[in-house]
């Protein structure tokens, strides 16, 4: 397992433009089959061939019009991808105009990879070629939105599946943001609650409605995941997982983590290591 690679947004052509494009023929030019980590939208669109993309720890297919969604901060190796024709767009969070596209934008359990229905494929087509052409079009001064309006459009119409359908709830929608940004630090339910001013029940439920887990079970499952990722792709130490994520020490956090994943953490990093 090679060391992550952390990828910038950084556009090329448009100046500061929020929305950029290529085909998947250069993303083989660029990808040298390493494990990433980028600060920005991934979405691909494939128009033939089979290939496959990891993100998070699970492999996922590509194939004739199918979609891939990778959020900012996944983990992702792109894998055979050879054969596969298509196109990949790369967007910051703020870049769709609309409402309801920036709602999903957010959602974090966005689908990563999902088959295109046939009867919709015509539009999303359409709506990919529209914006290919826009993105390629010179920079001006009274278009400089019709990019980040034909992304919502693409957006809109491959309605990506995901599982918090009700993650509009704004309880829900504050709670996700501040685990976000504070899990490393806080692994207690009750903090989100006082800190967010909510009762212990209260964001309890809210959580539950939007993901069916507990806001514990939440928690836990964000402290999970990023402890894979720094053992498999930072090579980390158990201490040093501790250390990042807020436990008092290694001991402790391999109990933590031995009993959510029914392995010791150096298990987990040899087992990963060797696939």
């Amino acid at each position: 397992m090679t060391a992550i690679r952390q990828m910038t947004y950084q556009p090329v052509g448009r100046g500061a433009a929020a929305v950029e494009t290529m085909t998947f023929g250069r993303l083989r030019e660029l990808n040298d089959g390493g494990t990433q980590r980028a600060d920005f939208h991934v979405l691909a669109i494939v128009d033939a061939g089979h290939g496959a993309v990891t993100v998070d720890f699970s492999l996922h297919p590509l194939r004739e019009r199918s979609a891939v969604w990778v959020a900012p901060g996944a983990v992702h190796r792109w894998d055979d991808i050879a054969g596969v024709a298509g196109h990949v767009v790369l967007f910051v969070s703020t870049a769709p105009v609309t409402h309801t596209t920036r709602e999903l934008v957010a959602s974090p359990d966005v689908m990563a990879q999902w088959n295109i229905p046939e009867v919709d494929w015509p539009l999303v087509d359409a709506a990919r070629n529209h914006l290919l052409l826009e993105a390629c079009a010179p920079p001006a001064d009274t278009a400089t939105e019709l990019p980040e309006i034909l992304l919502s459009a693409l957006i809109a119409r491959l309605q990506p599946p995901h599982g918090e359908a009700s993650s509009m709830n704004p309880t829900f929608r504050l709670f996700r943001s501040s685990v976000e940004a504070h899990f490393r630090e806080h692994h207690d339910a009750g903090h989100y609650a006082r800190a967010l001013g909510y009762a212990p029940r209260t964001l309890s439920r809210a959580v539950q409605q939007a993901t069916g887990r507990t806001a514990k079970a939440y928690i836990v499952d964000r402290i999970v995941l990023e402890a894979k990722r720094l053992l498999a792709h930072e090579r980390l130490t158990a201490a040093g997982c501790a250390s990042a994520l807020g436990f008092p020490d290694a001991s402790n956090f391999s109990v933590f983590f031995r009993r959510v994943t029914g392995m010791r953490p150096g298990a987990w990093q040899t087992t990963v290591a060797g696939e």
